[in-house]
């Protein structure tokens, strides 16, 4: 039994080792450079204060151009290379952009347009067409296909970014600089293996890394147990070592026994991370469709634009985006500025407000389920379920406001739903599945404890130790795992 421990960890390793190898490295780059993103401050902060024209169009008329069948899940009016433009989303990862001073379809998305976009994004700053994509190494995320095909706009900044601009709504979703392409290469774009992506395998991309993944894991826990079989804990080798081994041999056994189990950690939730087998995937989800209380229409928002926004600046708001929103069967909408502060106008009475009455957002919740008692609580501090990450982290761009609400289900999955009350948005839902890859993922993968989140020199330490440890063990794995193979090659020659 023994020698098919050692068999099955050698030559899994000698494939395995090399991809650890990969993930720790990359992994240590991710700490301080994530894949590229625009977030939503990042957005805003690049949009000019929104204006009107006298003679915009209303709320019903761009919905009937949009389209006059289907009511949107998503309703926003921003500025586009210039203009004011309402924004609009449909189930099926559809958009549909309408220009607000005619109330008609804007085009698709050209190259002047794509570079007029970039110059609404830096202002005074020289910029070049780098043409038009389905897709490449900095936009992979499904998040953008509903914008595909992406124009890439390269501009002279300090930050020398290249910008990313919809193929369907003329706005720019995406930016990289120069710093983040080039740490990536041997950051997120290595350690996620994009390079098996966009080379006509990418249906097997899931698979491959899910499977890599299993067999890493399966060789980690093979090496802890064959590293505590050789090891003699009360008596020592002929060489009064411990351990039988000699050099980078030695150094393979010690270090996996000082890492193995966080290396076996690591590796297994970064398998958890690809949602095996649909392991966190929701047999019964929960649908908020009646937290809304109704479709997004005109007959909700009798206030116009013009109105919110001649409302928001007596605030003292000065605006860079609308948003229009349905809670509870009542319309609102929510005003942004440039550092995503916000602003709530209430259709019902016309008053402007700071953040939601938690009571407004409960019983819109309660209409979810209304047979069935659910519990609220206001949240003021983070906790384990809803806490923010660094901007450039995987969900980092997700904003986690508070205070929040957290109402809980008595549902088949015990949903957990957590709403913003600066702006009545469903923050996230989180059931029995998702809440298990909380742990086995957010967790173990990335260390988000609160104690070591709240204290980042601590979590900073913790994390780099913790990828020196796993690089020991399959750096010296794969060094080991080569010299046998060829070994085995040299006497198969022969």
């Amino acid at each position: 039994m023994k020698r098919y421990l050692y068999l099955w960890h050698r030559w899994l390793g000698i494939v395995a080792c090399l991809f650890m190898a990969l993930w720790f490295i990359s992994g240590v780059v991710m700490l301080y450079v994530g894949y590229p993103k625009l977030t939503p401050a990042e957005r805003l902060a690049h949009l000019p204060v929104l204006a009107l024209e006298k003679g915009s169009v209303d709320l019903e008329q761009v919905l009937h151009a949009a389209d006059p069948e289907q009511a949107p899940t998503s309703i926003r009016l921003t500025t586009v290379a210039g203009a004011p433009r309402y924004i609009l989303e449909y189930p099926g990862l559809r958009k549909v952009a309408i220009e607000a001073d005619s109330g008609l379809q804007a085009l698709p998305t050209d190259q002047v347009e794509a570079l007029a976009a970039a110059r609404q994004f830096a202002p005074g700053v020289a910029v070049r067409d780098r043409g038009a994509v389905q897709g490449d190494m900095w936009s992979q995320s499904r998040a953008l296909d509903a914008d595909r095909p992406l124009y890439r706009v390269a501009i002279a900044d300090a930050e020398r970014r290249l910008l990313y601009v919809s193929g369907s709504t003329g706005e720019v979703v995406r930016d990289a600089t120069a710093t983040e392409r080039g740490w990536n290469w041997i950051g997120a774009w290595l350690h996620w293996l994009y390079p098996l992506r966009g080379i006509g395998i990418d249906g097997a991309w899931g698979p491959i890394v899910t499977y890599l993944s299993l067999a890493a894991t399966l060789m980690a826990v093979l090496g802890l147990a064959v590293g505590l079989l050789r090891w003699r804990f009360t008596r020592t080798y002929r060489s009064g070592s411990h351990s039988p081994y000699q050099g980078v041999a030695r150094w393979h056994h010690v270090g996996g026994l000082l890492f193995g189990v966080l290396l076996i950690t690591w590796i297994f939730s970064g398998l958890m991370s690809m949602n095996p087998w649909k392991l966190f995937s929701s047999a019964q989800p929960l649908s908020v469709a009646a937290y809304q209380g109704g479709p997004l229409n005109a007959a909700a928002f009798p206030l116009g634009a013009d109105e919110a926004l001649r409302r928001f600046a007596e605030d003292g708001l000065r605006v860079r985006e609308l948003e229009w929103r349905m809670i509870g069967g009542k319309g609102y909408v929510i005003g942004y500025d440039s550092a995503g502060r916000t602003r709530i106008l209430s259709m019902a009475d016309g008053r402007v407000l700071l953040q939601f009455n938690p009571g407004t957002l409960q019983q819109a919740a309660w209409a979810i389920r209304p047979e069935r008692p659910m519990i609220v609580q206001q949240l003021a501090a983070y906790d384990f379920y809803y806490y923010a990450r660094e901007p450039h982290s995987m969900m980092g761009h997700l904003e986690q406001r508070l205070p929040v609400l957290r109402v809980r289900f008595d549902d088949p999955a015990r949903t957990w739903l957590h709403l913003d009350l600066h702006t009545g948005a469903v923050v996230s839902q989180l059931d029995q599945p998702r809440r298990a890859s909380r742990w086995l993922f957010g967790l173990l993968h990335s260390w988000d404890w609160l104690p070591l989140l709240a204290n980042r020199p601590l979590w900073d330490l913790w994390m780099i130790l913790f990828s020196a440890g796993g690089l020991l063990i399959s750096g010296t794995g794969m060094v080991l795992g080569w010299r046998r193979l060829g070994r085995s090659l040299k006497w198969g020659r022969r």
